[in-house]
Parts: C-alpha cells; sequence; structure tokens
C-alpha cells in the first residue's frame, strides 16, 4: 500500500530541490490493472503556487492509481535547458509517460525525440505549437480566459476611453500562452486583432466595440516574464510614453500587481482599470481588497490530475486522449472572478475564487 503521507513529503522535498525522483511503491493500478506505469511530472518553474499545486494534484493521482512519479523543475519560468535534461533523464530512465508545462520552442526537439522513443507525452498548461508535437494537452483555455476578462473591462469602462497597457510574457519567445491570453482580452475589448499568434501588431488606436463602445490607445506591449518587478519595471517604460493609462492588462497576477504599484508611486490609481489571469490565492485576494478588479481563475489541480489519469489509461490500457471538440486541447475549466459581476458576463465573487486558489 502507498504511504501518502511519506509520498506527499517527497512531493514538498522534490520542489525544494528541482530535479529528483520520487515514486509509489504500489504494485498494481487502480482497477485490478498489473501494469506499472512510470511518469515524470516537468513544470515550468518550482517557485509558483501554481506549480506547486499542480504537483499536488500529480502526485496525489499518482498515489490513486499507483503511478511511480517523478517531478522536475525549471530553475525559472523560461528554463528551456533544465527542462531538456529532464527529459532526457525520464527516456534513460525508461519512464513510459512525460506530462510538461514546457518552458518553451527549445524544447520542442527533446519532446519530439521523447515521442519517437516510444514515450507518451501529454502537456499541461501550455499548448505546443504545433498541438500536434504532443498526444494531447490539459490546461485552460487561455484565449477564452483572455476573453473574459477583456469583455468585463469594456463593460466597466462603460464607454469612457480605453488607454492601455499590456503586461505579456517574453519578449523573446513565442507561447501559446502568452499570445493566447493578450489577444483573448483585445478580442473581448471588441478590438481587432492582426495575426491571433502574435502580439502588438493589432491597430494602436481606434475605437473597441465590447460594452458601450469606445476610443481605445495601445500604449505599448511589453514582456514581464510574470513576475512583479517585471510588471513594474514595463508599467513604469509605458508611463513614460502615455501618462494616462487606465487600464492594465497583465498575463498573471504579479506582473498585474506590479502594474498596479507602477501607477499608485506615481498617483494615477483613481478610476484604474487592472484585470489578470491566473486566480492564486493572493490574486483572488487583490481582487476582494480592490488592487486588481477581475481575474480569470485557472484550475493546476485539475490539469494535473486529468493528466496523469490520461498517460496511466494511454500506457497501461492504450486508450487514446481525446481533445475538446474543435479544439486542439482538454479545456480544465475557467472563471471570472470579480465584486463587480457585471450583466452578460458570467462571474464568480472572491469567496467562491478563494475555495479553488492555489
Amino acid at each position: 500500500m502507498v504511504n501518502r503521507k511519506v509520498l506527499a513529503a517527497c512531493s514538498a522535498a522534490l520542489l525544494t530541490l528541482g530535479l529528483a525522483a520520487c515514486s509509489s511503491d504500489s504494485g498494481s493500478a487502480a482497477g485490478g490493472d498489473d501494469k506499472k506505469v512510470s511518469v515524470t511530472l516537468i513544470i515550468k518553474t518550482q517557485g509558483t503556487s501554481f506549480f506547486k499545486k499542480m504537483a499536488d494534484g500529480a502526485t496525489k493521482a499518482s498515489q490513486d492509481l499507483g503511478v511511480n512519479l517523478t517531478v522536475a523543475a525549471g530553475k525559472v519560468d523560461g528554463d528551456e535547458d533544465t527542462q531538456i535534461q529532464a527529459i532526457e533523464n525520464a527516456i534513460s530512465r525508461g519512464d513510459q509517460g512525460i506530462l510538461i508545462t514546457p518552458n518553451g520552442p527549445g524544447v520542442f526537439d527533446a519532446i519530439a525525440k521523447a515521442r519517437d522513443a516510444g514515450v507518451k507525452v501529454i502537456a499541461l498548461d501550455t499548448v505546443p505549437d504545433p498541438a500536434s508535437l504532443v498526444d494531447t494537452t490539459y490546461a485552460t483555455d487561455n484565449f477564452e480566459a483572455g476573453r473574459l476578462v477583456g469583455e468585463w473591462t469594456a463593460k466597466k469602462l462603460d464607454g469612457k476611453d480605453a488607454t492601455i497597457a499590456l503586461l505579456d510574457l517574453f519578449g523573446d519567445k513565442v507561447l501559446t500562452v502568452d499570445y493566447d491570453r493578450d489577444q483573448g482580452f483585445l478580442t473581448g475589448m471588441g478590438i481587432d486583432v492582426a495575426d491571433p499568434k502574435v502580439n502588438g501588431d493589432e491597430a494602436k488606436t481606434g475605437n473597441y466595440t465590447g460594452g458601450k463602445g469606445g476610443k481605445y490607445t495601445i500604449v505599448g506591449n511589453l514582456p514581464t516574464e510574470g513576475t512583479e518587478d517585471g510588471g513594474r519595471t514595463s508599467t513604469e517604460t509605458l508611463l513614460s510614453k502615455n501618462p494616462n493609462i487606465n487600464v492594465i492588462y497583465g498575463i498573471n497576477e504579479p506582473a498585474s500587481y506590479g502594474g498596479y504599484q507602477a501607477l499608485k508611486a506615481a498617483g494615477k490609481t483613481d478610476g484604474l482599470i487592472t484585470v489578470s489571469i491566473d486566480g492564486a490565492c493572493d490574486g483572488v485576494n487583490y481582487v476582494k481588497d480592490g488592487i486588481l478588479q477581475a481575474t480569470a481563475q485557472q484550475y493546476p489541480l485539475k490539469m494535473a490530475e486529468q493528466g496523469v489519469k490520461a498517460i496511466h489509461d494511454l500506457v497501461a490500457n492504450g486508450v487514446e486522449p481525446k481533445s475538446d471538440e474543435g479544439k486542439d486541447f482538454v479545456s480544465t475549466g475557467v472563471s471570472l472572478v470579480t465584486e463587480e459581476p457585471m450583466d452578460g458576463v458570467t462571474s464568480i465573487d472572491t469567496a467562491e475564487g478563494l475555495k479553488d486558489c492555489f
């Protein structure tokens, strides 16, 4: 029988050490299946509650299914080299499956190598481009998450002019999670995008058609690496170009919070709308406290649990995972969290959001 307390402690240790191994000693999988399945979970970084929650979900699902689980992590978000090494380690160890949140396109060749070696690969959180690089992906519908916060923002503006700072993830690499959220936000606002896979190529001025509609100005798109310091620095730069910013979109809550801090230091928070995507406990509390006005909550625990089960079913039983109809991934859900519900935009309040935060 699996010792759950030992496994949970081991999982916590893995996140502290980065690359390490921990496995269940269960002799058979649930349902009487005698095939042993060994899986490596490779997360982007060990430094955020999102990925810690993902590791928790994978550990729990592995316990329940009798899966041997190894956890690895990049040193920071965007660290491709450590993820490549983790993939190579999984191949050498003879793992049958890999779950990975790709840190960038630099890991794609290693993923292809793993699949060529017969390893089943499922992505979590970030759909690779092309999506066919992996067997499937379990992720937030990031475009929908962006669309929800954009639609809410347009209604909140109530016809006022929007002067927008777009705080994206990276400037030196392209990830679906980055452009899907950004382009989803603009679409929700009712701003025409040019290439939906490119940030920053839309018209910088024009009219938004969401809500009551109005004029918009995009001050710029700058990378933040998803950090508070990055959000603050990028917003300071954008403020130097246009001091009238009244809408901040952030790739995640640390970036948005950094943007808010820059506006606060400049004495420009009156009427400011700051929105984001993630749904971490800190982020939901930012909404509760009025620092952010809305955030789109995603569910990393569910991603990992479903991903582990899919790998197990694929390896042990030959059950191929199926993406959602019309999509190249399996959506694990998204909810808009706000204390200011808008007509026509489905949302939950912060009390509900805190129940599933991470």
